[in-house]
């Protein structure tokens, strides 16, 4: 009876809608050197934070699918090659960060601004720490461009953590106000 809940046909839309929302934030770009700024984090936390944890990750791992099938969703492209990209490691982050958004928000009980803070914080946590591990090791590694530990932390964290979180603090503040609208006047 909960999967039938779970996949009512108000989240079946609200998960594509995500899905969709991730992939348009990709191409929302602030050109920054070696990893482009997108809107993706934000649209990702929103996921967990609207649809929580389950449906948020698949949400964010739907993306993934969809583009490693081809579809030029992602911010270089698509296809099953881009998991060599360096950037790879923060859409595999994607599907983590938006499961343990929701994750935080449920176990918090998803009422106070505090809540949807820590869920927020722990997401981006998530995204963050995978997608600068996969940049370090596909750099060094693989693609054999040697990559310092403090050029991962400058380029991969640094540098676009300060608007990966504003603008997901912000939407952390939105959801919390128009979830309960949204969920009262579709029942």
């Amino acid at each position: 009876m909960a999967s039938k809940k779970l996949f009512s046909p108000l989240n079946i839309v609200l998960c594509g809608l995500f899905t969709a929302l991730i992939a348009v934030g990709a191409f929302i770009k602030i050109p920054i050197p070696v990893i482009p700024f997108t809107m993706q984090t934000m649209f990702v936390t929103m996921a967990g934070l609207f649809l929580g944890s389950k449906l948020g990750g698949l949400s964010a791992l739907l993306y993934m699918i969809i583009g490693l099938m081809g579809i030029p969703v992602f911010t270089q492209g698509g296809g099953p090659a881009y998991i060599f990209q360096p950037t790879f490691g923060y859409i595999i982050g994607f599907a983590v960060g938006a499961f343990l958004t929701g994750f935080v928000l449920e176990r918090l009980g998803g009422r106070s601004v505090k809540a949807y803070v820590l869920a927020v914080l722990a997401g981006i946590a998530a995204i963050y720490l995978i997608g600068c591990t996969y940049l370090y090791f596909i750099k060094n590694f693989y693609l054999g461009a040697e990559m310092s530990l403090w050029n991962v932390f400058l380029y991969g964290f640094l540098v676009t953590i300060p608007g990966d979180l504003v603008f997901s603090l912000i939407s952390a503040f939105a959801v919390r106000k128009l979830k309960p609208i949204i969920r009262k006047t579709s029942a």
